[in-house]
């Protein structure tokens, strides 16, 4: 028999460590993130991210541990199911060996109904399917990739974890949208999203600060190619600037962020653009690529601006987007005890942070320019009222651990674990 094909024991690496394993896969509308933990102890092992799906040049980039990471040739199909089937193979031949106890799936839209870690059962994936409207970028995407580890694994228990979870209980105002009360009887409401990164960072701030400023007032940036802000007071959120659909709020890599309502109809009447062709112009077509014409990495375009005016452009909307929320939620929240820069721009672009922080002295907030170039984890000034701190992000560990905590509490029906090898 081959190690580990469905005893529903772990086998034992020369090393000895555990191979059970939980397997995180955080899809979104162009890469699948992965990280495999150890079941027992979330240490995390093999690793890594499928990137530009969809797109010409889609490559996998694999760690293991803390090794470096290893960029694979473009896979010969840039699908979500392609690179999906291509990971699977990949992780057949980089641990033969390890035994999945459980798969957990971040999935960005829960509608009205799913607040909590869930047990993926077909009934359940049949009632993600008429949530997809809500969410066209990346559900369907990531319903064919849950679909497509079931029926691999089926021996393994995979489980939902819902990024608009942490936002379920917004309160009623920052819920309601200000269109006719029979829409919200439809579930139209203003949902929120990247919970699972906002879990993470109230945990690592609670750790790093201490029970007193994960209860304060708190701004949380998650600032990357999807960018949204949260505003927490007492450790639950007050408001967020995403809201029925991840298009809102500010302005992002490719997405528009708010707009006037009456450009879809000045467009309908202008270009004759159809509902489809908005929704794609808005998602794919807007943001920091519309403004720019050009990119829409912030990498690309800081090192354009010199240059090249529509980068600068695309640049300076992008930080005062981000300063004038930092002050609305500042607002909201009767003041700010601390601000928390995270995600791919937040946690690695000084520029934009100091660029986001300008001109908010008023609010206590000052930067440290020393460590906040240095990336230092506290870039406040000495003696500033408002902390403002860096965390990197980590929404794998978050779904590792609902998983985990799931699978202590007993509400999955016992299942054998599953090797990776178990069904071609």
């Amino acid at each position: 028999m081959m190690p580990g094909s469905g005893t529903g024991k772990a086998t034992t690496r020369p090393d000895g460590s555990s191979t059970r394993g939980i397997l995180a896969i955080n899809a979104g509308s162009s890469s699948i993130k992965f990280t495999r933990f150890d079941a027992a102890t979330l240490v995390p092992g093999l690793s890594g991210r499928i990137e530009r799906i969809g797109a010409p040049g889609t490559s996998l980039t694999l760690a293991i541990g803390a090794a470096p990471g290893e960029v694979m040739p473009a896979l010969t199909r840039t699908d979500h199911a392609g690179a999906a089937a291509h990971l699977i193979e990949w992780l057949r031949a980089r641990d033969p060996a390890c035994v999945l106890a459980a798969v957990g799936h971040r999935v960005v839209h829960g509608g009205p109904d799913y607040r909590a870690t869930t047990l993926l059962t077909p009934a359940v994936v049949e009632s993600l399917r008429p949530l997809t409207p809500m969410d066209p970028e990346h559900l369907p995407h990531e319903i064919a990739l849950i679909e497509l580890w079931m029926a691999r694994f089926p021996g393994v228990p995979q489980w939902a974890c819902f990024d608009t979870a942490f936002h379920h209980d917004l309160p009623p105002l920052a819920r309601l949208l200000a269109i006719p009360r029979r829409y919200a009887a439809m579930g139209v409401r203003r949902y929120g999203f990247h919970g699972l990164s906002y879990e993470f960072l109230m945990e690592e701030l609670g750790r790093s600060g201490g029970t007193r400023a994960a209860g304060g007032r708190v701004i949380l940036a998650h600032l990357g190619n999807g960018a949204s802000l949260a505003a927490v007071r007492d450790g639950k959120p007050v408001d967020t600037s995403m809201a029925f659909t991840p298009a809102a709020g500010i302005p992002m890599g490719t997405r528009s962020g708010d707009l006037d309502p009456g450009l879809a109809w000045y467009l309908a009447r202008l270009e004759g653009m159809d509902a489809a062709k908005f929704n794609r112009m808005v998602n794919s077509e807007s943001g920091l690529l519309g403004v720019s014409g050009t990119s829409a990495d912030m990498r690309d375009l800081l090192e354009r601006e010199p240059v090249d005016p529509r980068a600068a452009e695309a640049v300076g909307m992008f930080c005062l987007a981000v300063r004038k929320c930092i002050g609305a939620f500042a607002a909201a929240l009767g003041g700010l005890d601390t601000l928390v820069f995270s995600g791919g721009i937040g946690a690695n672009s000084a520029v934009v942070r100091e660029r986001a922080c300008a001109e908010l002295g008023f609010l206590g907030i000052e930067i440290d320019a020393l460590q906040n170039r240095v990336g230092a984890d506290t870039i406040s000034g000495p003696g500033a009222r408002v902390s403002v701190r860096v965390i990197e992000t980590d929404e794998e560990l978050v779904i590792a651990r609902a998983v985990r905590q799931a699978l202590d509490g007993g509400s999955a029906e016992p299942t054998q674990s599953t090797s990776c090898r178990e069904k071609p």
